[in-house]
């Protein structure tokens, strides 16, 4: 005898989305992150249907100041090209047609689950984003994190600062493919049964969800990282914690041209509340941070460029060397 898995939802799941009327109740989704990094990305059609390739100034051409008769060497500039893959995040729901349609409202039972698995994919995307490693999985795309170089240790956390734009830092989707996720309502289908056994069917409510996508870097100095910040120290905030405001006043002057991009801080709740500390006990104006509503939800800044809570970024990652 076979049993369901773990895959599928059943009765006892079915249950415990009831509410005393016996409507789907209003879930509450204590599993939902905050990663603000999906709201910022400016996303553009790749020029290649696997991605993007990107042809990068590596070079400039050598001028000289002459006098009348005087003679130049002729010069040249250089480029280099790089290709970047996509990657493509898929996922399945299939749901017993019985199930479904046990109480009477089919539609709003299936929308609790499509909640459910669109919050997966937001939160995945957002993990490789920075952490994505395509030497060791190559079915992901490139994140920040392993274009820097690490060591050993395993008790540290990263600031991030992204200076954002068409000719600095970007997301991409495959040449000729749909832009962001996509959600295919498929309807009822004869699906192979949930069960295990070989040759049986059922009739499902069938979902199918989709993001290609992948994340261009074209311009290295519109990615600044503040790493090593010790998670113990900061934690204990006995006055050897990284000095958060400093370093983040240190990452702007690394952004060549603030005007030419869309500059967003990304950190985890960790980082986000010793900097909201630090910044108090700071002298006048709160170290240079500083609240403000955006679109009615209130968002700190730091010298006016947003701050934005990534809950994907890690307290474990190696030392950067």
């Amino acid at each position: 005898m076979s049993t369901l898995t773990s895959t599928v939802l059943n009765l006892a799941d079915w249950a415990k989305r009831r509410a005393p009327d016996g409507s789907i109740d209003n879930i509450v989704d204590i599993l939902n992150q905050k990663n603000g990094i999906i709201e910022d990305i400016p996303w553009k059609e790749g020029n290649l249907p696997t991605g993007e390739r990107v042809t990068i100034r590596t070079g400039l051409p050598t001028v000289a100041w002459r006098l009348i008769n005087g003679a130049t060497t002729p010069s040249k500039s250089t480029t280099a090209q790089a290709t970047v893959n996509t990657g493509m995040l898929e996922a399945w729901s299939e749901i017993d047609k019985d199930l479904v349609e046990l109480n009477g409202n089919s539609a709003a039972f299936i929308l609790s689950e499509s909640k459910a698995f669109i919050e997966a994919m937001k939160q995945e995307f957002s993990q490789t984003a920075f952490y994505g490693n395509t030497g060791t999985y190559p079915e992901e795309f490139l994140g920040f994190d392993v274009q820097f170089n690490s060591t050993s240790a395993t008790d540290n956390m990263s600031v991030w600062l992204v200076g954002w734009g068409e000719n600095t830092v970007y997301g991409v989707f495959p040449k000729g493919s749909k832009a962001g996720l996509v959600q295919e309502n498929l309807g009822l289908q004869t699906v192979t049964g949930s069960a295990g056994i070989g040759g049986t069917r059922m009739r499902a409510y069938q979902q199918h969800y989709q993001w290609k996508c992948g994340l261009v870097v074209k311009n290295w100095g519109y990615v600044v990282r503040v790493a090593n910040i010790a998670n113990a120290a900061l934690v204990a905030n006995a006055g050897s914690e990284a000095d958060l405001l400093f370093y983040m006043a240190k990452a702007v002057h690394r952004i060549p041209d603030l005007s030419a991009c869309k500059p967003v801080f990304y950190m985890n709740r960790t980082a986000n509340e010793f900097l909201d500390i630090q910044a108090r006990s700071e002298v006048k104006g709160g170290g240079g941070l500083n609240y403000s509503n955006v679109g009615g939800q209130r968002m700190s800044d730091f010298r006016g460029i947003p701050i934005k809570v990534v809950d994907q970024l890690t307290i474990a990652e190696s030392t950067k060397s």
